[in-house]
């Protein structure tokens, strides 16, 4: 085997940006990962844009500073890249910083033009060829000739996709099927879909369990005895910053356990803490935040057993007689609209999202958002403003994509202007990514390295799950899960929605 050439997996990623075609992706990941040899590891996650360090400790600023002559020759590897690449994750201490520019500085000396381009993409998480790690996965699928399936399972059970890629291209399905949920390793989470109506699914499925659905972090708890690991959603490690999780966790009556579950900050009233208020609580120290509560609504495994393949209904029964109440996210079977409904109510009048709807026969699989868990909550609009727009990448090629989100402010003349938000780029069709590029390149104004500036004059509805508070946007505030319903020739830039309304909608105070 041979160690695979940076140059060639660039040639792939370049060669992904300009294909439209799903299948053609796949095959030319195929031939990536082929290519790479013995790091087909790292061109699986180089191409998912995952690297395997968890956290590289370098920002956009200095990835945008560092001005380094392009080398005229490819001669850098796969293996070349991951050593750079720790060193921005592990360098600490003083000098620190120091070292991290002189890896990532001495990397981009070495690299091509092309090669610095994506290098850059790389390092920001922000790889713009249209494949995601689904994607990588199917090709690892068609590389090793196994079932896709076998894959995803193994992917789900041991959360890294170089090593499924590793794993499936020398042992091939047997090595895969080998792959088996380990306590202490992270299991990647089911996800679910969204719909906007609990009587919809209560209805297709007959009977259901409907959930209260939290606004707090997602996390998935690994209890080995006294042993205890919390992970996020991305399954990074947080057991340091989880005391009360961890306490919880040791108390509850069995030996190993997998458990999934929420945590969040609850007020004196018993009413949740916004979830930006939650998440920055785990960024104080232990004594000046308020404690965070775990709630659980699954379990995985138990004292030696895996639960993963029976159906939410015996899991559940499980999870009641191990997690007391007070530990448990409430849910009810219902078996009509009505009530499911009514435990949606319920919800909202607790503080909470809405609501979860689950199917009692389905087993606990990770990967694509299906139809055996939906989620359901009230759907808030804003009509804002476009300040920009920056061109796509992958398959939007060629078309003004991410729209930078204004809401109206007065400006000292009593005339409205327009503070920035945020940006999206969901909920746009083929349809509209082409109407968009003809209207906003009429509205242009000028032009930077990131994006095309426009006259505010195109209103925009949005749909959004929240705001939280943010530095990053002039407005102190930023949009939650945003994307586009549709755009509202009806309406002129006077009549968007002001900065006091939007702050409104999180809870927050005018400006």
């Amino acid at each position: 085997m041979t160690t695979g050439r940076l140059a060639d997996l660039v040639a792939a990623s370049d060669a992904l940006a300009d294909e439209p075609g799903r299948n053609e992706k796949v095959r030319i990941i195929v031939e990536a990962l082929l290519a790479a040899g013995d790091r087909a590891d790292l061109a699986a996650r180089y191409l998912a844009g995952d690297p395997p360090q968890d956290r590289l400790e370098v920002g956009w600023a200095a990835v945008r500073d560092a001005d380094t002559a392009p080398a005229e020759d490819a001669s850098l590897t796969l293996d070349d890249v991951d050593a750079a690449l720790e060193v921005l994750a592990t360098a600490g201490g003083p000098g620190s910083r120091g070292a991290r520019m002189t890896a990532l500085n001495g990397l981009l000396a070495r690299a091509t033009s092309a090669e610095q381009a994506f290098l850059r993409h790389l390092v920001m998480g922000e790889m713009r060829h249209g494949a995601s790690a689904g994607m990588v996965a199917k090709g690892i699928a068609k590389a090793a000739d196994v079932p896709e399936t076998v894959v995803r399972r193994a992917l789900m059970l041991s959360a890294d996709l170089g090593e499924v890629a590793t794993l499936a291209l020398t042992g091939g399905r047997p090595a895969l099927e080998a792959v088996g949920l380990v306590v202490g390793r992270g299991v990647q989470p089911m996800l679910a879909s969204t719909t906007e109506s609990v009587t919809e699914v209560v209805e297709e499925l007959g009977t259901a369990v409907v959930e209260w659905k939290l606004d707090g972090a997602r996390i998935q708890v690994h209890v080995d005895g006294e042993d205890v690991v919390v992970f996020t959603r991305n399954l990074n490690d947080i057991t340091s910053r989880s005391a009360d999780v961890v306490a919880a966790a040791r108390a509850l009556p069995m030996q190993q356990a997998i458990l999934d579950g929420e945590v969040l900050a609850m007020g004196t009233d018993g009413l949740p803490w916004a979830f930006q208020d939650t998440m920055s609580a785990f960024s104080r120290d232990e004594g000046e935040r308020p404690a965070l509560s775990p709630f659980f609504f699954d379990l995985l495994h138990v004292d030696g057993e895996d639960l993963i393949d029976q159906p939410l209904s015996a899991r559940r029964q499980r999870l009641t007689a191990l997690v007391p109440d007070h530990l448990r996210i409430p849910s009810v079977i219902v078996e009509d609209a009505a009530a499911g409904e009514a435990v949606a109510v319920e919800s909202l009048d607790r503080g909470h999202e809405g609501v979860m709807v689950k199917a009692l026969d389905a087993p606990y699989a990770a990967g694509r958002r299906g139809k055996q868990w939906r989620k359901v909550k009230p759907v808030k609009t804003l009509d804002l403003v476009v300040l920009a727009v920056e061109w796509g990448s992958g398959r939007r090629q060629g078309w003004l994509s991410n729209i930078h989100l204004g809401a109206r402010i007065d400006g000292p003349d009593g005339q409205p202007e327009f503070v920035m938000l945020g940006k999206t780029f969901k909920g746009m069709t083929d349809a509209m990514l082409e109407w968009q590029t003809a209207r906003f390149l009429e509205l242009e104004t000028h032009r930077d390295q990131r994006a095309v500036h426009v006259r505010p004059e195109q209103v925009v509805e949005i749909a959004l799950d929240g705001v939280q508070t943010s530095r990053r946007y002039p407005g102190g505030v930023a949009l939650r899960f945003a994307r586009v319903i549709g755009y509202r020739d009806d309406k002129s830039p006077a009549e968007v929605d002001t900065l006091d309304t939007v702050r409104a909608l999180g809870g927050l105070p005018p400006r």
